[in-house]
């Protein structure tokens, strides 16, 4: 029997709230059983966003941190004696989301220098901005892209140059031709094998688009006198702002199977029509009566347009959800900062 708008609406609702059609495994219960607190909880970091980054009837609570990251943060401690200094990667389109705050307690008091990875995707006149407001806290920043190598080549001038005293003191003590020692730290699927791979030049480390790759700490030669240890993604322990945990997973940073991707990609159409990016409304052939839509609908209007359609001619709003999300990660709505300093 055909469904009439009003049954199809209600039905919709109800899918909603029950978490969508791949069923929701994040819940406002925390029930899930992969998740295990860690105490002392870090203090929330207050982000300026965009006027995009509003708050809506679909947010979902976004909590993943599985067991072995407690195991990689004591690694790192214990490791931290190791090395002479600390390169912490992060999303250049997040720049707050992608820094966990136990990072920067972790490694206080070792020379930091921080790169804005996935530049390319990013807006460039925020990463521009960010680069000032990190280096006002003294903190050496350097867009790159590691995929296609762009500024990587500044990051062995400028971690020398940090590390002078620490090698003319190294010389002065007899030593020839010291070798330093890098951590390289950052949540997952930030890009810090394909870091290293590219600044060694070699195809060495485990690289892939998806977090949870890296899971032991490797060691490798980036050029003369330096070497880098790799280690495992550190995400957040939990989300406070829940804006945070939607940031990392519009951006992959949290594996897909923990969330539920038609009310991820409805937050994800919630900023993207307030941006007015040109690359999203002609990507999807988009009216500015359809930007006026609600997002579920849009999203519809967005299946549709792609031809995505399941039995009895409805929209495949799951479909389109996931073509939304992988378009958005690799920059094909265009370049896109989510948070402003």
């Amino acid at each position: 029997m055909k469904k009439t708008s009003n049954q199809r609406k209600k039905n919709t609702s109800h899918r909603q709230s029950r978490g969508g059609r791949s069923g929701a495994r994040m819940n406002p219960s925390a029930k899930n059983r992969s998740a295990k607190p860690v105490a002392p909880k870090p203090k929330p970091v207050k982000a300026k966003r965009s006027p995009s980054a509003t708050s809506s009837e679909h947010t979902q609570v976004i909590q993943w941190y599985p067991g072995h990251m407690t195991k990689t943060k004591r690694r790192i401690e214990k490791d931290l004696k190791l090395v002479d200094a600390v390169a912490e990667i992060i999303d250049a389109r997040i720049p707050i989301s992608s820094r966990n705050p136990d990072i920067a307690r972790l490694t206080a008091g070792k020379p930091r220098i921080v790169l804005l990875n996935k530049c390319d995707m990013a807006d460039p006149r925020a990463t521009a901005q960010w680069v000032s407001f990190l280096s006002r806290e003294n903190v050496r920043a350097i867009p790159v892209d590691c995929k296609s190598g762009r500024g990587v080549d500044r990051f062995v001038p400028v971690l020398t140059e940090m590390l002078r005293e620490r090698i003319e003191s190294y010389k002065a003590k007899g030593m020839v031709n010291p070798s330093m020692r890098v951590m390289i730290v950052g949540i997952p699927n930030v890009g810090k094998s394909t870091f290293i791979n590219r600044i060694s030049k070699k195809t060495k480390a485990n690289a892939a688009d998806r977090p949870g790759v890296t899971r032991g700490n490797q060691w490798f030669t980036v050029s003369k006198g330096f070497e880098m240890l790799d280690t495992p993604g550190v995400l957040w322990p939990k989300f406070d702002d829940q804006t945070v945990g939607e940031h990392l997973a519009f951006t992959g940073a949290i594996k897909s199977e923990v969330m539920d991707t038609e009310l991820l990609a409805i937050r994800l159409l919630d900023l993207l029509k307030e941006l007015h990016t040109p690359e999203f409304e002609e990507r999807y052939q988009l009216t500015r009566e359809d930007l006026a839509l609600p997002s579920y609908e849009l999203l519809e209007k967005i299946a549709r347009n792609r031809g995505m359609l399941i039995s009895g001619g409805e929209a495949d709003t799951e479909r389109a959800a996931y073509t939304l999300l992988d378009e958005f990660r690799a920059a094909k709505l265009g370049r896109i900062t989510l948070e402003k300093p």
